[in-house]
């Protein structure tokens, strides 16, 4: 993640603040603008910029009215929420306090996602922008052991239970499925991979690529899954970046799909403060830390000369601290042309050089999306979804 700094005072300030610690000024990110930008609220409620001069701008109405957001609208937007918010469709219920925290925590997760979403250039339109094809969040909790809420994504409905906002929760499930890495950003990053699977490789040209890259989701994928919990592959870590990578063709994308993500937003965080490691590699040139970058024909180079020492270097920092490690993977020469693979579908479909799978050009313009109130149950006018541990007979809840 690129740094920001108040448009007051100077002062750096983060992607997740709500006002500047050194003067006061009040915060908001502005999409459009990518951006991190300082007003003045004024007594009648009026958010004036301060430092650069931009469009007239006001908060999202979850910012104001639920305190679970910091991003912000256009003025002249018809939409009360933020083009992050518009897409959430069913909340926890908030009578239980703890649910509010869960949300504001969700919701933060996912506005890190729309960030390298927006940086990349990729649409994520609501479904009330795109009733078909459109993106899709619910958040819910469960209640009856006997009636699971399982993380997944359905046909652009992404799924997420709640307990994924607690941290002990989440420490227990990571730890009772003996995974190295489990991370709210991480759900997000790995849910959106299916959604994009659909919307960039399912009936394009990628097709024959990703299937001799990843293999043929053809599969029976509840089989395989079954086979994966049962007897998983001995010698995944030759071939994929994860054991669950190796259950299915739809999981290996989307488990390096959400790695992709990682890399992108690490090398740009550890570009913008500057990072220079004199020992990246034991006898071996120095190296200052640089971005993806964006038009790069491939994308081995930063994987083997960025992205491992920087992220060597971040476990290391972590161990120094008692942590786990930060990024807890090998990334072995197959996982690293799927890398590739998905850097040129990405780089095509930002420059528009290849047709995305989407209902009408207007959806591939993400700022441009229609209001969708989160509430307790879906709008009146949202299309219903499908529970997530009940998917529809012609879709698969890919996890």
């Amino acid at each position: 993640m690129k740094l920001f700094q108040c448009g007051r005072c100077g002062q750096r300030v983060f992607f997740d603040n709500l006002r500047c610690e050194s003067c006061g000024a009040s915060l908001g990110f502005v999409p459009a603008e990518d951006e991190m930008v300082a007003f003045e609220v004024t007594d009648d409620g009026t958010w004036q910029r301060l430092g650069p001069e931009g469009p007239a701008q006001r908060p999202c109405s979850n910012y104001t009215a639920e305190s679970v957001c910091n991003w912000m609208v256009g003025a002249d937007d018809p939409s009360p929420l933020c083009v992050s918010c518009r897409t959430t469709r069913i909340i926890p219920a908030l009578a239980k306090p703890e649910n509010r925290v869960y949300w504001a925590n969700l919701e933060l997760a996912k506005r890190r996602l729309f960030y390298t979403l927006i940086r990349l250039k990729l649409p994520a339109p609501s479904r009330h922008l795109d009733p078909v094809h459109g993106l899709s969040f619910q958040f819910l909790e469960q209640v009856d052991p006997n009636d699971r809420v399982l993380t997944g994504h359905d046909e652009g409905i992404i799924t997420l239970n709640i307990a994924e906002a607690d941290d002990a929760a989440r420490e227990r499930m990571r730890t009772d499925m003996h995974e190295p890495y489990r991370s709210l950003v991480g759900h997000f990053r790995h849910e959106s991979g299916h959604y994009y699977w659909d919307r960039l490789i399912n009936n394009t040209a990628w097709i024959d690529e990703y299937r001799s890259l990843f293999g043929d989701e053809r599969a029976d994928y509840d089989a395989a899954l079954r086979q994966h919990y049962a007897s998983p592959v001995p010698d995944w870590n030759l071939n994929y970046i994860s054991a669950y990578a190796s259950s299915h063709p739809w999981e290996d994308w989307a488990e390096c799909w959400a790695h992709y993500l990682h890399m992108v937003d690490g090398l740009e965080t550890a570009a913008a403060w500057g990072l220079h490691l004199d020992h990246a590699v034991p006898g071996g040139a120095a190296l200052v830390a640089q971005p993806v970058p964006s038009d790069g024909d491939s994308v081995e180079p930063s994987i083997i000369e960025q992205w491992l020492p920087v992220s060597q270097f971040c476990n290391a920092m972590n161990r120094a601290l008692g942590l786990h490690d930060s990024y807890p993977f090998v990334v072995p020469a197959p996982v690293v042309a799927k890398l590739d693979f998905i850097h040129r579908v990405i780089g095509a479909a930002g420059r528009g050089e290849m047709p995305m799978n989407f209902s009408s050009p207007a959806a591939i313009e993400p700022v441009q999306d229609e209001a969708v109130a989160a509430n307790d149950a879906a709008p009146a006018d949202d299309p219903p979804a499908t529970p997530a541990d009940e998917p529809a007979s012609a879709a698969v809840l890919r996890a």
